[in-house]
């Protein structure tokens, strides 16, 4: 595993030091609320986008559950620089419900992967995943009108939450029908792939996004993924999408850059 990867993984779960003195960039489509989450001992502040019809309509609208919502939707609470999810589906007139879970801080690599590092640690992913589904995603469903089946409801995250989003899938077959996975961090862990080839049947739709400019490991661990699945089903089910960007690097620009994409072909 490469440094710099490591490093975003670290630097992540600071706070960004000019959030005092910047205003949000966040449009008065999003909202915030925080959550007692039993499954890991902590609240969590959660981040809502509602398409900018939702108040006059009575239509119900597909979710996607998104991680480490501060780099979203507002500048402000941002380490880099936010993806600008909520302009980029005003300007699309999107029909779509966004959830973004905020990392928690220091806890940021335990929510977010599966299995332990042996030099990282980490491997909580099961509790961070048993509290979006069994006590965020009903919350959610109460609260908004939602299309809660699976094919109308996905999970998208770059990095450690592009591994965690994978999994989800692999774990969650009847919550999660879709997922963006964007430069997924399967070298944390080989058991990735263990669980991949594990599992019987995978029927999710997935859009990989990554750069061939990111770490060494990046493109052959991606290529090993997609040879997975390919043995697992038919690309006449047309269920995967691999977009590598040239000269991609694994920073928030990739990924910004990437969510429109990701975001039409899934849904």
């Amino acid at each position: 595993m490469m440094i710099p990867k490591l490093f975003l993984f670290l630097i992540l779960i600071v706070t960004p030091t000019n959030s005092i003195a910047q205003e949000t960039t966040a449009t008065k489509q999003v909202s915030t609320f925080s959550i007692e989450a039993p499954q890991l001992g902590y609240r969590k502040k959660i981040w809502v986008y509602l398409p900018k019809n939702y108040n006059d309509s009575t239509k119900k609208f597909p979710v996607i559950y998104m991680h480490d919502a501060q780099n979203l939707f507002d500048t402000k609470t941002s380490f880099v620089g936010e993806w600008n999810v909520d302009e980029k589906l005003d300007s699309l007139k999107a029909q779509v419900i966004i959830v973004g879970i905020e990392h928690g801080n220091d806890k940021r690599i335990d929510e977010l992967t599966p299995y332990k590092n042996v030099k990282y640690g980490g491997g909580k992913a099961d509790n961070y995943l048993d509290f979006i589904v069994n006590t965020l995603k009903p919350k959610i469903d109460a609260l908004y009108r939602t299309k809660p089946n699976a094919g109308n409801t996905g999970i998208m995250g770059s990095s450690l939450g592009g591994l965690t989003s994978f999994y989800a899938v692999l774990k969650y077959p009847k919550v999660f029908g879709k997922a963006g996975v964007f430069s997924p961090s399967f070298d944390y862990s080989k058991n990735i792939y263990t669980i991949t080839e594990n599992t019987k049947k995978i029927n999710a739709k997935i859009y990989f996004l990554y750069g061939n400019n990111e770490d060494v490991d990046m493109v052959p661990n991606m290529n090993k993924m997609d040879n997975l699945l390919s043995e697992k089903r038919c690309e006449c089910q047309h269920l995967t999408k691999k977009r590598v960007v040239k000269g991609g690097q694994h920073n928030e620009k990739l990924w910004r850059d990437g969510f429109v994409k990701a975001y039409l072909w899934l849904f």
